[in-house]
């Protein structure tokens, strides 16, 4: 029903960085929550930042406060992560995720993409 397809991943050093891009249907804009999530390996799944249907508000996850951006180009269907000054914690396969709830520290998420790889260096 929701298909969500993630890219810009990729390597980069500590101090740079990078932009992640999720696209998805118009109707899936329109009409839910979308956000971030990552995944470290041996670790779970974590929450990253969502930005609301309504484009307000935005929620972050405390360590990626000050220095992720998320955003929804709502013209062409297309949710935007921001990343700059990238440290080595930030390696993780990065998910993009929709949901119906959106809470002040969480996005309820139900819907996927496949992932995509970030991998930051020392």
């Amino acid at each position: 029903q929701v298909q969500l397809v993630e890219s810009g991943g990729g390597l980069v050093q500590a101090g740079g960085s990078l932009r992640l891009s999720c696209t998805a249907s118009r109707w899936t804009f329109a009409t839910f929550h979308m956000g971030w999530f990552r995944q470290a390996p041996g670790k779970e799944r974590e929450f990253v930042a969502a930005v609301s249907v309504s484009d307000e508000p935005t929620v972050y996850a405390d360590s990626v406060k000050g220095r992720f951006t998320i955003s929804r180009d709502n013209a062409n269907n297309i949710m935007y992560l921001q990343m700059s000054r990238l440290k080595p914690e930030d390696t993780a396969v990065y998910y993009c995720a929709a949901g119906q709830l959106l809470t002040y520290s969480h996005l309820d998420a139900k819907w996927w993409g496949q992932g995509t790889q970030v991998t930051v260096s020392s």
